[in-house]
């Protein structure tokens, strides 16, 4: 079995209970242990209950190869030149990239390697096959120069909610990363304008099959019962799959239960209901008769009345990356609030384990995209030119990916009349997801409806100056254990930063003093929304600094 599947041994089971039993006894555990500034009582809380912690989700398995710091080395297979791209600008290297990548496919894997220059491509490139990378010299070496859209390459793209949007405003990139047979069904779809769900189980969202039915569990357990383990092993990717009763229940849950989940109306909004049955893709690590244990701890609960089993999938794209690129799109003004073209940057769908690292993306309608991706990391990239609808998009049922490094530029021309800005993007039960060591010079922290919960945002900088969106029939702005931990507002703008107002069982820690102006809501629930306000404003450096990094400690 590869390192990337072992999941959990023994060993490291019993030095995670040493470690939290540790934090029990003295508030932190000594690797994590805050030195100098502030240390909010809502720390040492957590560090007692890390997994079932009700206002911070743990997070620190998040990204891929569960948040490895160095991600994997694929040896070189293939140079884009023997396939005939050449540098300077002449030439259409789509097709030749394509080329090799499709042949490191064929090969098992390994990196297609592109060198020093600006490539020409009229076409988008799609990298298909487990363990494929696509690797530049460097964002400031390697660009390639992307003449056409989405639109142009595939078609319009309408909504499945019907309308006149343009799903190109929140789906598919310039680089799209997707299982083969996935994109070649997304695109017939697509062209027949039957507008496919996007989701992890296939265009009719009916292409899975049960495996095993899973007993009750809490949120936080590493291990669940199963009927028949028989189709189970170390290694396999599998869905969770938790569908939702006739009163919403599991929905409430989501959003942490009690008086205020009980009293909304859930019923008509058919955005958010589209969404369900959740679906959290899982590595498992180990089987032991029918006791089964987990790469992550659960994200929920399991009750019976949400029939929760673990099911087939439409296939993943694993093992595979982009690195060391710039993607510079032919400029053209932004369109009007969804209605974009498709000049996108960077895309993944039903992918996990998969990554972008060193990847600048400039000019485009919207940056990176995670489409029903998971586990999956995207480190040192960074969105610029003249300004886009979505700079980072995760929807579709997203999880546990985490975002590190990022850099939102200041666009370089005025926003055209009509635009809008949203930011860092999180919807349509997307959860544990972590956004981590940021700089935003515009957006802000959107939350679009469709209850996305359990995600952080954490030690990041930010001129909030954007505006979240999100249909009313899509339903809350948050569910349940959202944290904004150490963020600096440069502009005192408190929309969707400060929090405490808005989410129920959130934490809002080392927030710089804020004031509302512009976009001002409304919590979706009524009562009391146990949410957590600590050290506000920040006076003094909070301990720990980055709640990922400090979570990944324990």
């Amino acid at each position: 079995m590869s390192t990337a599947h072992q999941g959990m041994t023994r060993r490291s089971l019993l030095a995670g209970a040493t470690a939290v039993a540790a934090a029990a006894a003295t508030g932190t555990p000594a690797s994590a242990a805050p030195t100098g500034g502030q240390v909010p009582g809502i720390w040492r809380e957590f560090t007692r209950t890390p997994f079932t912690h009700p206002q911070i989700p743990y997070v620190g398995r998040a990204g891929c190869l569960r948040g490895a710091a160095r991600l994997p080395r694929r040896a070189a297979v293939a140079d884009v030149r023997d396939y005939g791209a050449e540098a300077g600008g002449s030439t259409d290297c789509a097709p030749a990239i394509n080329r090799a990548l499709a042949a490191a496919g064929r090969a098992g894997g390994g990196t297609v390697t592109i060198p020093p220059g600006t490539f020409r491509i009229d076409g988008l490139i799609r990298i298909g096959y487990d363990n494929v990378v696509l690797r530049g010299a460097g964002s400031g070496r390697t660009t390639l120069y992307a003449t056409k859209s989405l639109t142009e390459l595939i078609g319009v793209y309408g909504s499945r909610y019907g309308g006149t949007k343009s799903a190109w405003s929140w789906a598919g990139g310039l680089i799209w990363l997707a299982p083969q047979a996935r994109w070649e069904s997304l695109v017939a779809a697509i062209r027949a304008q039957t507008w496919p769900f996007e989701g992890w189980t296939g265009n009719k969202r009916d292409e899975w099959e049960p495996l095993t039915a899973v007993e009750p569990a809490r949120q936080g357990d590493w291990t669940v019962t199963v009927a028949d383990p028989s189709r189970l092993c170390p290694g396999r990717l599998v869905l969770l799959r938790i569908a939702d009763d006739a009163g919403h229940t599991l929905l409430q849950h989501m959003s942490g239960g009690g008086p205020g989940p009980a009293a909304y109306s859930w019923q008509d909004k058919t955005k958010l209901l589209s969404y369900v049955p959740y679906e959290w893709p899982v590595r498992v690590a180990r089987v032991r008769g029918r006791r089964v244990t987990l790469e992550r701890p659960l994200p929920l609960d399991l009750r019976p009345e949400w029939s929760p089993q673990f099911t087939t999938h439409a296939g993943e794209l694993t093992g595979a990356g982009v690195e060391g690129l710039t993607l510079d799109v032919m400029e053209t003004s932004q369109s009007p609030h969804l209605l974009d073209k498709g000049y996108n940057g960077v895309a993944l769908q039903c992918a996990y384990d998969c990554w972008v690292e060193d990847v600048t993306v400039r000019n485009v309608d919207n940056g990176f995209g995670l489409v029903a991706a998971s586990s999956c990391t995207l480190r040192r990239t960074r969105v610029g030119g003249r300004g886009e609808h979505h700079p980072y998009f995760c929807r579709e049922g997203s999880h546990d990916n985490l975002i590190e490094d990022f850099t939102i530029e200041q666009r370089t021309v005025p926003a055209p009349e009509g635009t809008q800005l949203h930011g860092i993007n999180v919807e349509g039960l997307s959860s544990y997801n972590v956004w981590s060591r940021g700089t935003m010079q515009m957006g802000t922290f959107d939350s679009h409806r469709g209850l996305p919960f359990a995600n952080v945002r954490t030690d990041i900088t930010v001129d909030n100056n954007g505006r979240h969106g999100g249909d009313a029939n899509a339903g809350p702005l948050y569910g349940a254990r959202f944290t904004h931990w150490n963020v600096r507002v440069t502009n005192g703008r408190a929309g969707l930063v400060k929090i405490d107002g808005l989410a129920p069982y959130s934490a809002t820690v080392g927030v710089d003093e804020v004031t509302e102006f512009d976009q001002i809501d409304v919590p979706d629930f009524t009562g009391d929304l146990h949410a957590r306000l600590e050290l506000y404003p920040t006076t003094n450096e909070v301990r720990p600094r980055n709640l990922y990094e400090a979570q990944r400690e324990l």
